[in-house]
This record gives structure tokens, sequence and C-alpha cells, in this order.
């Protein structure tokens, strides 16, 4: 009889980051159960300013060529399902261009894949919310992506702040405190849940603290990118201290 494999006997998910991102694969070693293990690819990016256009342009175009190479050489394990962990790559051109990469990305590897801006839609959905607040660590070209993706979607953004972080390692950099006092300003009585975008900032646990002072749902992309990988690989473990979404959903 075959054995399947010693530590991801239940599933093994990919997750393909780009090589300046130093948070993603913590955050979702955290964030998995028993017998679930993450394989990480990583896609050929340089630390750069991001102040201009033009600058912006080029780091995105160099993380969207080496993303289909990065899941080629993860799926050579032969995982279960990936994570797409560039965020605003999901976000990039509204709804039916995501939904498009998605399924490009699905056909390629041959399993389901995650991505950053479809797992926060549903992850709003469950909650019920209409309008929202978001925080970005990106330049203003990054936060219009994002804003026209998630109106696309159908929510209303009652406040967006761009973090406006000077390079793909300053995200990283962002402390605990700068992104708590964010948070605290982007709440409002009319602010059914805040977002936090950006794989490489990192919120998975200042998002999870603040939901109990905020009293709503505040989702971090890593944590719910990683919850709708577990729930398309039939996985329905609740897992506490990180926040509702994986605790209720």
């Amino acid at each position: 009889m075959a054995q399947g494999d010693v530590l991801g006997f239940r599933k093994q998910i990919g997750i393909v980051v780009p090589s300046t991102n130093t948070v993603v694969q913590p955050d979702c070693d955290d964030l998995r159960p028993r017998g679930v293990t993450n394989h990480i690819g990583r896609i050929p990016t340089l630390e750069r300013g991001l102040g201009t256009v033009q600058t912006y342009e080029q780091h995105m175009q160099l993380m969207r060529d080496g993303i289909g190479g990065a899941m080629d050489l993860v799926m050579s394990a032969k995982v279960d399902h990936m994570i797409m962990g560039v965020a605003l790559e999901a976000f990039q051109g509204g709804v039916a261009a995501s939904n498009k990469l998605q399924q490009d990305l699905e056909d390629r590897a041959g399993v389901g894949v995650s991505m950053g801006a479809p797992a926060t839609v549903a992850a709003l959905k469950a909650f019920g919310a209409r309008t929202i607040s978001i925080v970005t660590p990106h330049q203003p070209k990054g936060d219009e992506t994002v804003r026209e993706y998630m109106e696309e979607a159908g929510f209303r953004i009652a406040k967006l702040i761009g973090l406006k972080c000077e390079s793909p390692l300053a995200i990283a950099r962002v402390s605990a405190e700068q992104l708590g006092n964010t948070l605290r300003e982007l709440d409002g009585p009319d602010v059914d849940a805040i977002v936090q975008v950006g794989t490489n900032l990192s919120g998975v646990r200042v998002a999870a603290n603040a939901e109990f002072w905020l009293k709503k749902p505040v989702l971090a992309i890593n944590t719910v990118t990683y919850w709708d990988a577990l729930r398309r690989c039939g996985i329905e473990d609740r897992i506490y201290g990180f926040g509702r979404i994986l605790e209720e959903f």
C-alpha cells in the first residue's frame, strides 16, 4: 500500500511569492494546521525604489513574468493546491482580469489556485460586509488598482490609506504600532470591515488583535488567502488566535 507524504499527509500547499517577500512564508507556516505543509517558490524580484510610475510598472512586470516559472518549480513536488502570493497582481485589471488570471494559473498548475483579491471578497461576503476601509503599503498607483477592483466587486470604500512604502523590503519594516494606528484611523461607524492588503505587510497578528478593540472584522490578506486555500482543500479546521475568519467560517 502506497504511503502518503509523512508530514503533509492531509494536504500540501504550494506558495509563490516575490523573492523580496519575507512575510508570507512565516505567516502561512503559523496558520497551517497539523498535517498540512507549505512549499515556497520565489519569483525573482529586485529591491528598488517604487516612487515613480516607471519603477512601479517595471516591478510589476518582473513579478508578472516570473509567476508561471516559480509555480512550475513548486508543482514538481506534486502539491495539492497553490497560493499566488503577489497581492497587486491579483487585483490588477479588475474582477474579470483577476478571474482570468486565476483560471489561467489553475490551468497551468493543474490544481486550484488561491489569490488575495478573490479570497478577500469571499471573506467579506462571509461577514456580510458592504462598506469597508482599506490599508495598503503601496504608492498611489497601487492604491487605485486595489480601489478599482474592490468597487467593481461591489463594495463601498469609506477610506483607503496607502502607506507609500519606498521599496519592496520597506513594506516588511512597517511596525505593528504603525499598522495598528492606521487601522484605528480607518475605522468609523459606517465601516463594516477593514482590509489589509500587501502580502509583505505583516498584518496577521495586528488584524486579529484589532478585531477585539474595533469590534468588527479586520482581514489581513495573508490570513484570508490561506483560509481560502484550506477551505478549497476541504480542510475545515477552526484555527484560533488569528482572527474571526479562521474561527467562524
